[in-house]
């Protein structure tokens, strides 16, 4: 039988422990609890227009959001990660509390999602280096060094490239990254934009495409120090893109590679209802 009620658990997430894993089950004991499991299709779980209360970090959170935009399930998010950048980008509350009681009463407000070709991003979608750098600065918040080492190689082999935009904006230049992003930080909390999944727009930012060891030092600085460095840069909205490139660069949404270039990046208006307070 299927619910109409859902609460999505994340057991790793960074601020859950039994305490706060038995104050959840109390408080959505009407609801059916399922641990997260990506290789599990939570949509044989609903009826058409169920809600969904997710508890998790960053991965679990945005992995809910991917895999329901553009459907009728209305989507609370707890945010329970060392990061969070979904839900502070939202407003939502950091405090366990008043997450719920937005859960539980909030309001269902379209926010905007990102696609790259066919593929939905919830932070940002990057060419180039910049992906590579966001895996590189995950790896190393997790200390996971041996990825570390493997993703500082493909940093170190990295190339700038020519690129041509069109669509809603139009232009040409040389970069090692190009970055179109849907929340003001990403992966380690780095900043990226001014953007926030309330608009109904994607901003490109052009400071996230410099040299290398600025790209690198800005990651490592956010993702091992916890350094955040906010820079005043050119900031462009847009809902599509066109981006071409020569040679063809890597492709990627949120922290995953995707393809390769040429790529077409739009603002996906109304993709996903999330429970915001009132």
């Amino acid at each position: 039988m299927k619910t109409t009620r859902l609460l999505v658990l994340s057991r790793n997430a960074g601020s859950m422990n039994n305490q706060v894993e038995a104050k959840l089950r109390g408080a959505f004991a009407d609801h059916l609890i399922v641990d997260f499991d990506p290789n599990q299709d939570l949509a044989d779980l609903l009826t058409p227009r169920a809600r969904i209360v997710v508890a998790g970090g960053d991965g679990t959170v945005e992995f809910v959001v991917r895999k329901f935009a553009d459907t009728k399930h209305p989507v609370a998010i707890l945010p329970m990660g060392t990061f969070n950048n979904l839900a502070r980008a939202l407003g939502l509350p950091a405090k366990l509390d008043a997450a719920i009681k937005v859960a539980r009463t909030g309001r269902p407000r379209a926010i905007t999602l990102g696609r790259v070709n066919d593929h939905i991003f919830v932070e940002a979608c990057a060419v180039g280096l910049f992906g590579e750098t966001i895996a590189l600065g995950d790896s190393a918040k997790d200390l996971a060094f041996g990825k570390f080492a493997g993703k500082l190689v493909d940093i170190i082999a990295a190339r700038a490239f020519r690129y041509e935009l069109g669509g809603d904006l139009e232009g040409s230049g040389s970069a090692m990254s190009l970055v179109f992003s849907n929340t003001a930080s990403i992966g380690s909390q780095l900043p990226i934009s001014e953007g926030t999944p309330n608009d109904p727009y994607l901003e490109f930012s052009v400071h996230a495409g410099r040299t290398r060891s600025d790209i690198v030092g800005r990651a490592l600085k956010s993702g091992v120090l916890m350094q955040h460095i906010d820079e005043a840069s050119g900031v462009f909205r847009f809902k599509r893109l066109e981006v071409k490139t020569r040679p063809r660069a890597r492709v990627y949404a949120d922290n995953v590679h995707v393809g390769r270039t040429p790529a077409t990046v739009t603002a996906v208006a109304s993709a996903l209802k999330v429970l915001l307070p009132t």
